[in-house]
């Protein structure tokens, strides 16, 4: 399992009319199978009149990845949805997409190019973040020296995520697993050598992906 890995920020929805037919791409996070389900159940709960909810889902969690057509043709509608979860690099995401029949068929291809489509649109409503598992320093500095240090880490792409000031200061910072060495280095030579970074925790970090 990567340490690194894209996902979405929030649930959210957005809506495609397509030949008179209402698409609704709703998509949200999910840290599990059993809420991946329960999501596709919620929107099923606001839409039993629809003629479709279509969803698939990729879970981090034993590597699950599932998708129903819920009775469109085979192929044409949560195929699609998926392709937009696995073409975005994206994991532990579900998507629903609900139809309202408008009347005009669409045709296989124009149903994977809708499916598709209204799915894209719930991603993009949704906002995606990496979540970057990072190790949590502890910097401890005196007066003199935080605001070369405050800049040194700032300055270097690292997260400054707190400054504590008491008789002296510390310095919460998260950093990538794999800039670790750079950082305890960086914080050694700005310091003289007079200041070791202690690790108090690492945790996933979520950093919005600019599209």
């Amino acid at each position: 399992m990567d340490e690194n890995y894209k996902t979405v920020k929030q649930a959210a929805s957005a809506e495609l009319i397509e030949k008179r037919s209402r698409f609704i791409g709703y998509c949200s996070p999910v840290d599990s199978e059993d809420e991946a389900l329960a999501f596709i159940e919620s929107v099923r709960a606001m839409h039993r009149e629809a003629s479709h909810n279509v969803y698939a889902y990729i879970v981090r969690e034993n590597n699950i990845m599932r998708y129903s057509d819920d009775g469109e043709p085979g192929g044409t509608a949560g195929m699609p949805t998926l392709d937009v979860l696995r073409k975005e690099g994206l994991t532990d995401v579900v998507v629903v997409v609900t139809r309202y029949f408008g009347g005009v068929l669409l045709g296989a291809g124009g149903l994977v190019r809708a499916y598709g489509k209204a799915a894209r649109l719930g991603v993009d409503a949704a906002v995606r973040v990496e979540k970057r598992l990072c190790r949590i320093y502890s910097v401890m500095t005196d007066y003199s020296s935080c605001g070369r240090l405050q800049y040194a880490v700032m300055n270097g792409g690292y997260i400054l995520r707190n400054t504590a000031f008491t008789d002296g200061v510390e310095l919460t910072v998260c950093v990538g697993l794999g800039d670790c060495a750079a950082f305890e280095k960086m914080i050694t030579e700005e310091s003289s050598g007079r200041t070791v970074p202690k690790v108090i925790g690492e945790e996933y970090i979520e950093v919005e992906i600019r599209q």
